[in-house]
This record gives structure tokens, C-alpha cells and sequence, in this order.
């Protein structure tokens, strides 16, 4: 299993960055946060998740172990697989999943696209016993986006995550007042999918 990459980023697209690692460019299947602290040009270390398929090996990359701990975690639970995964770490951070699964908080789990009610219930009863308390360690701020980069980043992960071109423009919008002088994206991004699930 490959548990980590490091090299130059060659490529970062809207879903995945090709890192180029000894000569080799592996793409890395990536969350809109973590690909937004990703530069072009500039050396990354992921940890990384291989998935092996009978016809696929598919490589989930990072922000930083605890992600990765949480979207192999989540994939233990029933009707879980990588995309559901990757959803969850799209839309919560890691401690705000473990809150959620620890206080019963199904309406929570329910903001990510792809889990209903009953898959939801279904986590929380399959994972609060391993999941384990928040650590209280907030993921290291994302690098800092330009006011356009941001709103780009943000609109292209909605609709990744299978909201309408039109849906993501209103939640870019609505979260716009938070973004401040430093946009953390995968804050940002978290809550325009708090505003869509609320509309």
C-alpha cells in the first residue's frame, strides 16, 4: 500500500492533483480543501489511501493523517465507500464528524451528499464506539487564496460534489461575507454546504 506521496505537483484539476514522484506523475484523488492548498510548481507531501478494484487502483490523498484515518474509518461502516468517504471529509472536518457521531447528530451526517437519514443512523450506530473523542486540533489553516481563487475553488468543489452550477453560485454568495483576508477554502467549503442543506 502506498501510504504516502511526495514530490512536485505537475497538475492540480478539479478533483485530483498529479504529483511527480521520481519521474512517475500519480494522480491523487483529493477533497476541494486539501487541492486548495495545493500549488502547481511547488513540492507536496500527501498521505495517502489506495483503493484496489478489480479494475481500478485508486489513490485518495490528504491534508493530513487524521483525514486520512477518518475516510478509511467511515469506510467500515455499512453502504460506505470511497466516494461517500470522500464526501464526509469534504463536508466535515474530522473532529466535527466525531461531535456529530458522539452526540447522535443525524442531521449533520445528512448534509453530506449521498448519506439519507438512514445511513446516517446507520454510521453512528456502526462507528461511536471507534471513532473516538475530538482531538481539538484544528487542521492547519489553508494557504491563503485570492478573493477570486476562493470563490472558484469553492463553486468547482460544490459542483463536484454534485450540486447544480446555479445552487453553488447562491452558497458562493451566501458564504462570501466570511471569507475575510485570508480564505481557508475548506472552511469555506464547508459552509456553503451547511447554507445548501439548510435551503
Amino acid at each position: 500500500m502506498i501510504a504516502y506521496v511526495r514530490g512536485q505537483v505537475a497538475a492540480v484539476t478539479l478533483s485530483s492533483a498529479v504529483v511527480d514522484v521520481g519521474g512517475v506523475g500519480l494522480e491523487v484523488m483529493c477533497t476541494p480543501g486539501t487541492l486548495a492548498t495545493l500549488r502547481a510548481g511547488h513540492t507536496a507531501t500527501l498521505p495517502t489511501s489506495m483503493i484496489v478494484r478489480e479494475d481500478s487502483l485508486t489513490l485518495f490523498g490528504f491534508v493530513d493523517d487524521d483525514e486520512k484515518s477518518i475516510f478509511e474509518l467511515v469506510q467500515t461502516a455499512s453502504g460506505v465507500g470511497p466516494k461517500v468517504a470522500q464526501a464526509i471529509t469534504a463536508v466535515l472536518a474530522p473532529d466535527d464528524l466525531r461531535r456529530a457521531i458522539a452526540s447522535d447528530d443525524v442531521k449533520t451526517l445528512t448534509k453530506v451528499p449521498g448519506i439519507g437519514q438512514k445511513g446516517a443512523q446507520r454510521i453512528i450506530l456502526e462507528l461511536k464506539d471507534r471513532i473516538g473523542a475530538p482531538t481539538g486540533v484544528r487542521p492547519g489553516s489553508v494557504a491563503a487564496a485570492s478573493a477570486e481563487a476562493w470563490r472558484e475553488q469553492v463553486h468547482q468543489g460544490l459542483v463536484g460534489l454534485g450540486w447544480t452550477t446555479r445552487d453553488a453560485e447562491k452558497a458562493v454568495d451566501a458564504v462570501a461575507p466570511e471569507a475575510g483576508e485570508v480564505p481557508d477554502v475548506g472552511a469555506l467549503l464547508r459552509a456553503a454546504l451547511r447554507s445548501l442543506s439548510k435551503a
